[in-house]
């Protein structure tokens, strides 16, 4: 078993002041596919006690980030991503199954550690504006809050895989 990413060294191409971000997307990727793996459909789409689903927080890891990242590009959303978006309403609908949402996931941290490597360090304080409010962050902001915001929803789905396997909750 390996240490947590944080204990390995730095990540290879990445800037030193984003390298915590970088360590908690690849800790996000690794805790998440272990958490779900071998998981059912009907696991993955169960409200254990009215919680939000496995496959919701999944689903939403990919499209949040993938949003995050544009913003600290400093580009508007695609209409695509709007669409992803507005697909995320009907998630628990749709049901997409977990080979297709673990896989929109590992892309979509790869495509965040590629953008890390790419960033130039005097522009994490550059002014970014997000959604349709315009609301103001930066860069160093957008990035930092994609890595927390996965942490965050990685925390929901370990949590809440672990009470599905169980079936200690009443449904």
């Amino acid at each position: 078993m390996q240490p947590e990413p944080w204990l390995r060294g730095p990540v290879p191409g990445i800037p030193g002041p984003l390298q915590p971000a970088a360590h908690a997307l690849i800790m996000a990727r690794e805790d998440v596919t272990a958490a779900v793996a071998g998981l059912s459909g009907e696991q993955l789409w169960t409200e254990p006690g009215g919680a939000t689903p496995l496959g919701f927080h999944l689903a939403h890891l990919s499209g949040s980030t993938d949003r995050l990242l544009t913003y600290a590009r400093g580009d508007a959303l695609s209409q695509s991503q709007r669409e992803t978006l507005s697909r995320e309403k009907a998630l628990t609908t749709t049901r997409p199954p977990l080979e297709e949402l673990l896989k929109a996931w590992h892309h979509t941290v790869d495509a965040a550690l590629a953008q890390l490597a790419a960033t130039r360090i005097e522009t994490l304080g550059d002014q970014r504006l997000v959604g349709r409010a315009q609301l103001p962050s930066t860069v160093l902001g957008l990035l930092f809050h994609a890595a927390e915001h996965a942490s965050r929803h990685t925390g929901q789905i370990v949590t809440t895989a672990k009470i599905v396997r169980s079936r200690s909750w009443i449904g």
